[in-house]
């Protein structure tokens, strides 16, 4: 069976909200999103911050209307998809306090818990064993996934780039909301989303991005990743 033989849903128009949606992984998530046509919430604890990311999103190459708002991240858990992008040091207790508006709700976990010394980027150990796993845990009422790890946000934010050719690792145990997920990935020009297991294999994935910037020093690039033979 290849990629194309596998049935997506239809995830046309859905709204998407963005906690932490004002700093650059958010913020160009946000954009490539707008720019498929998606509504999108930008949540941040300033809501004043959140609007000011909004209008500037609004006003960039391929965005048409204003597609982008902003709110606290209470607001943006008013969505049909949440995607958090907090840093990894606030993100237990953002979501242990948005636990409630987020039941129901999918939410997409695309925090990478790294620390950074003289040597580089490097994995942290996580006591759940993930970021996405510690969301599992904490969002026990909602559908959690993975996904949007790898992606570079300067890649996300540059309009000159129209066609973003990388693969977008979803990874959930509820099979119908990764779905959603990889349709939402591939709603973004020149992006696939894969699905590549369970939540318990989310910490390998989080920890790859700390070799990605590791390839990105070297090379002075802003890699991504394919996924090849399918």
């Amino acid at each position: 069976m290849g990629f194309d033989d596998v049935a997506l849903p239809d995830v046309t128009g859905l709204t998407v909200g963005i906690l932490g949606g004002t700093g650059p992984q958010g913020r160009g998530l946000a954009y490539r999103l707008a720019r498929a046509g998606h509504p999108v919430r930008i949540g941040s604890r300033s809501a004043e911050r959140a609007a000011e990311t909004a209008a500037t999103v609004n006003a960039l190459p391929g965005v048409t209307g204003e597609p982008v708002t902003g709110a606290g991240n209470a607001g943006a858990c008013e969505a049909d998809i949440v995607i958090v992008a907090v840093p990894w040091d606030g993100h237990a207790a953002l979501l242990s306090e948005l636990a409630p508006l987020l039941a129901g709700r999918v939410v997409v976990d695309c925090v990478n818990p790294l620390g950074f010394d003289k040597q580089g980027a490097h994995p942290l150990r996580v006591a759940e064993g993930s970021a996405a796993q510690q969301a599992e845990l904490l969002l026990p009422a909602s559908r959690v996934t993975a996904a949007f790890h790898h992606v570079s946000a300067v890649t996300l934010a540059d309009a000159e780039i129209d066609s973003l050719d990388t693969d977008v690792l979803v990874l959930g145990d509820d099979r119908e909301a990764a779905a959603l997920v990889q349709a939402l990935a591939g709603r973004i020009t020149g992006m696939r989303g894969v699905y590549a297991g369970r939540l318990r294999n989310a910490g390998q994935v989080e920890a790859l991005t700390a070799n990605l910037i590791a390839v990105n020093r070297r090379y002075k690039a802003h890699v991504g990743i394919r996924v090849t033979d399918l």
